[in-house]
């Protein structure tokens, strides 16, 4: 219901414009309709079906010889015909002239901010930001690009992306392009300073956004976890480690790599800090649970404060505020999550 309401709302812009022509073109028809009625006296379908044929210029023959005066009434339509088709190519000229086509698909661009919901946020197209994006495509997940250079926002567009082509820093910006309604805030402008403001713009606007930024330096990544990025990655410290990695655990790497192509995953279920609803559940431990045996899926690492227990045993006691990292197909993922019940407040995917 609410695409087809789009929908409408979408042609209506488109139309508005043409109303006028619309209904003259509707009265010259039913005109000539009548002219036939009265000077022929045929049937209403004949008269429409004359007119129609008259006004679209189709050549076929007249329905019945007509009178002279009915050679009168196909005149009148022809040259009403002619005077709607010249009026019609002048009102396109106008509005090609004056850019409304541009402005409705503007409109119809907010209408669809406004609705998206759980879509990611990603500001600036490079290299970077073109691959995460197709990373992104990959698990379905609706995404808004922010870009202000017109010829990456074309590329974008050529990938079937929505753009927001607009200057990322301002906060007018983000609130158009649905930052309170987002899942996350991806962050991969080329420069530092911008990055740290668009940050800091997000956080101002939704302290409880999770944002994910990228940083040139060393300097910049503290500076941006100081204005509150969650994560902050350094595409060059990261390619650094991962040919560090590939030259001295390449076997890992490898898993990796299959792990990226297979219907398994890897999810973090963040537990609540509600001390209440742990101290009511029956079951804390893993192996009350029964987490291996109900759901497959394998628990790699709790994460506790700044802790991490890795391959914890079934006599590991769930606690208020822990990230458990599990492995498992999406099948195995969902059935731990209905385990956990209410326990659970966040589950991010790490695949």
């Amino acid at each position: 219901m609410k695409l087809r309401l789009f929908e409408f709302y979408f042609i209506k812009d488109y139309l508005r414009p043409w109303f006028g022509l619309i209904y003259s073109l509707f009265f010259l028809f039913f005109l000539g309709a009548i002219g036939y009625r009265i000077t022929e006296g045929w049937e209403w379908s004949d008269c429409l079906w004359m007119v129609l044929i008259t006004i679209t210029t189709i050549g076929f023959g007249e329905v019945q010889p007509l009178s002279p005066e009915g050679r009168i009434v196909t005149v009148l339509v022809i040259v009403g015909g002619l005077i709607f088709i010249q009026f019609t190519f002048q009102k396109a000229v106008r509005l090609f002239e004056s850019g409304y086509f541009q402005r409705v698909n503007e409109l119809r661009f907010k209408r669809l901010l406004r609705k998206m919901e759980n879509h990611v946020i990603l500001c600036g197209y490079g290299r970077v930001g073109q691959e995460i994006s197709n990373q992104i495509k990959t698990q379905n997940i609706p995404i808004i690009v922010v870009e202000s250079d017109e010829d990456r926002k074309k590329i974008a567009e050529e990938k079937g992306l929505e753009v927001l082509c607009a200057d990322a820093t301002l906060d007018e910006t983000l609130k158009l392009a649905g930052l309170e309604k987002c899942k996350s805030l991806v962050v991969t402008l080329p420069n530092d300073a911008a990055n740290l403001y668009v940050v800091l713009s997000a956080k101002g606007i939704r302290s409880s956004i999770r944002v994910i930024a990228r940083a040139g330096t060393e300097e910049a990544a503290s500076k941006l976890r100081l204005a509150g990025a969650s994560i902050v990655v350094s595409p060059y410290i990261a390619a650094g480690r991962a040919m560090a990695s590939m030259a001295l655990r390449p076997i890992a790497i490898d898993f990796l790599d299959l792990l990226a192509g297979s219907e398994c995953e890897i999810e973090e279920f963040e537990l609540s800090n509600d001390i209440s609803l742990f101290e009511t559940a029956e079951k804390r431990s893993l192996s009350e649970l029964g987490i291996g045996k109900k759901s497959g899926a394998k628990i790699l690492a709790i994460k506790e404060n700044e802790k991490l227990f890795t391959n914890p045993g079934g006599n590991f006691i769930l606690q208020p505020g822990q990230v458990l990292i599990a492995f498992g197909s999406k099948e195995q993922l969902n059935i731990l999550n209905g385990l956990l019940g209410n326990l659970v407040v966040a589950v991010e995917l790490l695949k």
